[in-house]
């Protein structure tokens, strides 16, 4: 655990640095419709393996979780049994989960996996390893818990590396956000600074010993667009909860009780949705161009195929495809070839600004998407990118 507070604490000074020196932004200046929608895509697509397959281990409660959770958010969404409050299309995700959670209590108090296979006991029971009843009641998580941070070139670069793809596939899930929310695509700007904050909360989780760093969660990308809810209040309101209920053990027990194929029907739906957003920037572009349908083809095809070859090294031989005697090297190159986001954007960035660059800005979606690269290009962005609470005086849009 200190190994890790040193290497996030270091690590988050990439983003840190490219997020306020502006740097990330000046690079997204080589963005385009054309190459920003499969890289969008693949931030939904890379992660199929948390879908199907983690539901498949329990069907009988993942396969409920997917017809109750369309059928209530598509079929009953106009349906408005109290007044005027669309509920089940505000709310499918609470009403779901609760509904299929109480079901799978019901299996579990029954004896239905009491001689089941380990796999399948872990997939589908609420009780395992007594979480609720070793949890403690409260919990205060304060800096340095776990004791001063180490730090070490190897594992510090190891995490750089980390730290570059969640900054890859947190920019697709800033631009799947932008068109879920129906605003403006993200300015220049706003993208640095986005980034920039999330060095920070990575700063902070190597102080705090989480353990993990912080990224922008593509979960959440798709439940904007499945509820339609994309209020900042009610952000702010979420990380009030989470914030109050991470001091309570109990609670946080409970939820990890909760069988993970549930979410994993979940993720069917969200994962699916933030990939179809990153395929609509595909209107802004002219697809009867042969270059522009080698461009897509060749980064959703590298950009899925690369990562699975990756893992399959990896399982097979138990190291990534890059083993040299640098340890560093080779972990800093495998979590690269090993996100979908990650190779897309080199790919797509790489022959969109180098194949017929000139003759194709207006196949390639340029003349349309260059007006908000400033923050000033349109007037929309002030009302939607605006700091809260006056923040701007402190964090002026440049």
């Amino acid at each position: 655990m200190r190994a890790i507070q040193g290497a996030l604490i270091v690590a988050s000074s990439i983003q840190i640095v490219l997020g306020y020196s502006q740097v990330w932004g000046l690079f997204s200046r080589f963005f385009s419709p054309l190459g920003m929608a499969p890289v969008v895509g693949l931030v939904g697509l890379g992660l199929i393996q948390r879908g199907f397959p983690a539901l498949g281990n329990c069907v009988e409660i993942g396969i409920p979780m997917l017809l109750l959770v369309v059928g209530l958010s598509q079929y009953l969404k106009h349906v408005r049994p109290f007044r005027d409050i669309p509920i089940f299309e505000r709310f499918p995700v609470l009403i779901c989960v609760t509904i299929v959670w109480i079901y799978s209590v019901i299996l579990t108090a029954s004896g239905a996996y009491r001689h089941k296979p380990t796999i399948t006991q872990n997939s589908c029971r609420t009780d395992r390893a007594n979480l609720i009843s070793t949890a403690p009641w409260f919990m205060f998580p304060y800096p340095l818990q776990w004791g001063p941070p180490t730090f070490s070139a190897g594992h510090s670069f190891a995490m750089m590396s980390a730290v570059i793809v969640s900054m890859v596939e947190s920019t697709g899930a800033y631009k799947a956000a932008s068109r879920l929310a129906i605003a403006t695509p993200p300015p220049a700007y706003v993208l640095s600074r986005g980034i920039g904050w999330q060095g920070i909360g990575i700063l902070l989780d190597g102080l705090y010993g989480t353990g993990t760093g912080s990224t922008v969660s593509v979960e959440n990308v798709g439940l904007l667009g499945l509820t339609r809810v994309g209020s900042r209040r009610v952000v702010q309101i979420s990380a009030g909860f989470m914030i109050f209920f991470s001091t309570l053990g109990k609670f946080g027990a409970v939820f990890a009780s909760i069988p993970f194929p549930i979410f994993a029907a979940l993720y069917c739906v969200l994962f699916g949705l933030v990939a179809a957003v990153g395929i609509s920037f595909l209107q802004f572009t002219n697809m009867n161009s042969m270059r522009n349908l080698i461009i897509t083809g060749l980064t959703l095809f590298l950009g899925i195929s690369v990562p699975q070859f990756s893992n399959q090294y990896w399982t097979s031989s138990h190291h990534g495809p890059v083993h040299t005697n640098a340890g560093w090297f080779n972990a800093f190159l495998n979590t690269i070839f090993s996100s979908p986001a990650t190779v897309g954007l080199i790919v797509a960035v790489l022959l969109d600004n180098t194949l017929e660059v000139e003759r194709s800005k207006k196949d390639r979606g340029m003349p349309w998407w260059v007006k908000f690269r400033t923050f000033r290009g349109d007037n929309r962005n002030e009302e939607f990118y605006t700091l809260p609470f006056n923040l701007n005086r402190f964090f002026p849009p440049t």
